[in-house]
């Protein structure tokens, strides 16, 4: 029996069946944070994007094995990357609609409020929210499973979603086969100079090697999908079933209920940063 990234029974060091997302149709964890997302798109607060925040780490923390990277990614990269975010946004905004009680700095004519700060801060923790929400489904799905999930459960043609599913497949062995071209132009001493116009130049003499590659490799992809009578019929057989069963339904309905308490608590508990209209 094949096992999946959310078979139950699938115990390899990649998706350890004894977290739960990983047991998760791939469609549940897209569509959990579906709603509370394009709620994030109008929110202006900083309470609601952090209480966001906070619930998509925990459920990281608790559903997924954490890796290096992504711990890196969340509690080092994440906050540095908002922090950065907060003063940029913070520079492009107008003085004059802002709260100027606490003066931060000031260079020249240009002042640096707080509240300035504060509506920086208030976009950067929206688009970080965005970004941690959406790792939720990105950390524990894989693509060929998100794809089977979309023909058996959205009812999706699966001439469309299995040629996507090859399109996907091209990307690593794009990948591939543009270091083997990078290791044959060393070698034939093709790849000598340095500078910004020998990377250009460089870069242009992969491309026609690469396109060639991408075309016989599509070919070869053509000719073994209609050798298989793909498409003649108007279903397939699948190689296995990516069931959405009443543990994806409840793992949605309480992601919806907890986030829409996130946002109705945040809503009645302040104002968002203060701003002159």
């Amino acid at each position: 029996m094949s096992t999946t990234s959310i078979d139950p029974y699938a115990t390899n060091g990649t998706h350890p069946a004894n977290r739960f997302l990983y047991r998760l149709n791939p469609l549940a964890k897209l569509g959990a944070p579906l709603p509370v997302m394009a709620v994030l798109a109008f929110t202006r607060d900083l309470l609601t994007p952090t209480l966001c925040i906070a619930l998509a780490v925990a459920i990281i923390l608790i559903g997924a094995r954490l890796t290096r990277p992504v711990a890196l990614l969340l509690f080092v990269g994440l906050p540095v990357v908002v922090g950065i975010m907060s003063f940029s946004f913070g520079l492009w905004t107008d003085p004059g609609k802002v709260d100027q009680s606490v003066l931060l700095f000031q260079i020249g004519d240009y002042r640096f409020f707080l509240g300035a700060l504060l509506v920086g801060l208030a976009t950067a923790l929206r688009l970080a929210s965005l970004l941690v929400l959406a790792l939720i489904g990105g950390l524990t799905s894989t693509g060929p499973d998100v794809v089977r999930a979309m023909i058996q459960q959205l009812h999706v043609p699966y001439r469309i979603g299995y040629t996507a599913l090859a399109a996907y497949r091209f990307v690593p062995r794009f990948g591939h086969e543009l270091e083997v071209i990078r290791s044959a132009h060393r070698v034939r001493g093709m790849a000598e100079g340095r500078g910004p116009i020998a990377a250009v130049r460089r870069t242009a003499g992969y491309v026609v090697p690469l396109l060639a590659g991408a075309i016989r490799h599509a070919e070869r992809v053509a000719l073994a999908m209609d050798s298989r009578a793909f498409g003649a019929h108007r279903t397939r057989t699948e190689r296995y079933r990516v069931p959405f069963r009443a543990r994806d339904w409840i793992f949605m309905i309480l992601f919806w209920l907890v986030s829409a308490t996130i946002v109705w608590w945040s809503l009645t508990a302040g104002p968002g940063p203060v701003t002159r209209g």
